[in-house]
């Protein structure tokens, strides 16, 4: 029976699920360079339909240029930038926003028709509303971070810099997560095993850590304590605390790349551990044992380049790298899970 006459899956709903999702990552890795380039805080305005347009003229520049110069970054880091040098920046934010509206019209859209022609099992309309409406939210939250920076900071406000990039990754792995649905129709049974609580624990980790690394980002704290296995020499770092709980887990830059440091450690341990487990045969099928190797690898190769990410102080290429990498291991984490709940 074709996947067109079975009302319970349908391989071209998962085939558009997982370009959207390609597309999501795509957005990530720009989202990345944006903030690696300082350029997040270029368009100082929100236009979700006026927006779409780039400046078209001199006139048009000028005054985007003007708008920025009234911002605390520019009068406290970029003073004096040229107009050539702030339509850089300019590029990458519009580019990153553009994606954003490209990400939303591919989603939509085919939706739409899908939804017209009664191609989306019944079972897997309300979650593709549901990621309609996060993804909707995620533009919002957008804007939310943004406009942190342009008031009283010279940058983006790092707790929302980890809610952005938290609520795209959880869109990410909701696009895979019901892609792969589409494509193989529901479950005829659940595991037992305790192989879908492992996978499960894992996949929290490695979102954990991924909006631990946020935090880093968003306090530019890659940039220091660059030596490794030390931190400034030290096994714990010096000036840990911040001004309180909060602003010790968000805003200090040493405790917030210690905590990454030891999110890595611990996910590392996890992922000896998946390798052992699955390469001795207490996988409970064949496709979780590979899915297994596969995910601990990926976790520790991961771990690799973020310590040659940060003895080289970030530089750009390996940010981006590090940040996609995330999303392939996150990518890997949820794809385990789905396996391992249905082997």
């Amino acid at each position: 029976m074709s996947s067109m006459r079975n009302p319970e899956r349908s391989r071209p709903v998962a085939i558009w699920l997982f370009i959207v999702a390609a597309l999501v990552l795509t957005m990530v890795v720009v989202g990345g360079a944006t903030r690696l380039t300082n350029s997040g805080l270029s368009i100082t305005e929100w236009k979700p339909v006026t927006g779409a347009l780039p400046p078209l003229s001199d006139a048009d520049w000028a005054s985007e240029f003007e708008k920025y110069k009234a911002i605390p970054q520019y009068q406290q880091v970029n003073r004096g930038m040229s107009l050539d040098a702030f339509k850089t920046i300019y590029w990458w934010e519009w580019g990153h926003r553009f994606l954003g509206r490209l990400v939303g019209l591919a989603f939509g859209l085919p939706f739409l028709v899908f939804l017209f022609t009664r191609q989306i099992p019944k079972r897997l309309v309300g979650r593709c509303w549901a990621l309609l409406a996060l993804g909707g939210l995620q533009g919002a939250i957008g804007w939310w971070m943004v406009a942190s920076g342009l008031t009283q900071r010279v940058s983006v406000a790092p707790e929302r810099l980890m809610t952005h990039l938290g609520l795209a990754f959880f869109l990410l792995a909701a696009l895979l997560w019901t892609g792969l649905e589409a494509w193989n129709g529901p479950a005829r049974r659940r595991s037992r095993g305790a192989w879908p609580q492992i996978a499960l624990v894992l996949a929290v980790l490695v979102y954990l850590q991924i909006l631990l690394g946020a935090l880093v980002a968003g306090n530019d704290a890659g940039y220091v304590l660059n030596d490794w296995p030390l931190m400034g020499g030290r096994l714990f770092p010096q000036d840990y605390a911040g001004q309180g709980l909060w602003d010790t887990i968000a805003h200090s830059i040493p405790a917030v790349q210690f905590h990454h440091r030891m999110g890595g450690y611990l996910l590392c341990i996890c992922a000896a551990g998946l390798i052992y487990a699955a390469v001795t045969g207490r996988a409970s099928s064949t496709p979780v044992r590979r899915m297994a190797v596969v995910l601990g690898f990926g976790v520790i190769c991961q771990a690799g380049l973020g310590i040659w990410t940060l003895m080289w102080a970030t530089p750009i290429d390996l940010g981006l790298a590090h940040q996609a990498a995330a999303a392939l291991v996150f990518g890997l984490a949820t794809g385990f899970l789905w396996v391992a709940r249905r082997a």
